[in-house]
């Protein structure tokens, strides 16, 4: 796929998700619910927020897309995410799986190992929770990957390997987060710059983007939908940094920035500025 074609269809992504407000549900990380409605309807589409398994069983199988968070690990979350996976995968129904704090709890080991099999479209995470949800689906050998809380202890660029390994499982798409967010489809490797460190001041700027990738996942492709979600994210996260530079009014000034982006923002900012053996770097031209 090439540059051009890529902004064509980020564009397109975003101008039928303003068309059409389409509706990804989310069982996410509590701290963060607001900020995921909140995100999801500024980029054009409609928010709910859920928990118990028939509730998010029968929604699974309606939505047009869905998005998994295991920020808050709930007991009964051993059988709301495996049963809504279940449903969304035997319905066809894409998914976005966000890993956070992998590795922390049996629980969360046994919720993440059933999933496997359930293949979400799109896998967010930062470096350390990719590299070890690569390793607790034994899609590779490493020993790194080390998570400290919900935090990253390794760069983006070290979980290349396991972001190509998990994307090729899957045949979707997995977008790492940290300073440059990495987005591949197992064949593409793609670079995003841009963004703010003000965003690691806040609570919930991952769950906010994989929240995002979920509404544009209802009109795109995993690929196109973690790209497309993730420049949305980093240019309202860039333009927002350069009016605000404190958290709180960071935040506010965020949300507003994400809901004034248009299609020819994405075209038009998006940049190819190097390559280096399959991966292209891009950044943006603000």
């Amino acid at each position: 796929m090439t540059e051009q074609q890529m902004r064509e269809a980020m564009a397109r992504a975003v101008e039928e998700v303003r068309e059409k407000n389409p509706l990804a549900p989310s069982i996410t990380n509590t701290v963060t619910q607001d900020f995921v409605a909140n995100a999801q309807l500024a980029v054009g589409g409609s928010a709910a927020m859920l928990y118990l398994a028939d509730e998010s069983e029968s929604i699974a199988k309606v939505a047009p897309a869905f998005y998994v968070n295991m920020g808050t690990a709930m007991p009964f979350y051993e059988e709301t995410l495996p049963r809504t996976a279940r449903a969304l995968y035997d319905n066809r129904t894409p998914w976005v799986l966000d890993p956070v704090g992998i590795g922390l709890s049996s629980l969360r080991t046994k919720i993440l190992t059933q999933l496997k099999e359930f293949k979400p479209s799109i896998i967010r995470g930062n470096a350390s929770e990719i590299i070890a949800l690569a390793k607790l689906w034994q899609l590779i050998t490493t020993d790194a990957g080390q998570v400290r809380g919900v935090d990253s202890t390794e760069k983006v660029s070290s979980a290349k390997t396991s972001a190509v390994a998990l994307a090729t499982f899957t045949g979707g798409a997995v977008a790492v987060s940290g300073e440059e967010d990495l987005v591949t489809d197992g064949e593409q490797i793609i670079l995003c710059a841009g963004g703010s460190i003000l965003s690691t001041k806040i609570t919930g700027s991952g769950c906010a983007l994989g929240g995002i990738m979920a509404i544009y996942l209802t009109v795109a492709t995993p690929f196109i939908a973690a790209l497309t979600a993730t420049t949305m994210f980093n240019l309202a996260g860039t333009k927002a940094a350069a009016e605000f530079n404190a958290p709180a009014s960071f935040k506010i000034n965020f949300l507003d920035n994400l809901y004034e982006l248009t299609a020819e923002d994405v075209s038009e900012n998006f940049r190819v500025v190097g390559s280096l053996e399959n991966m292209f770097n891009f950044n943006f031209g603000l």
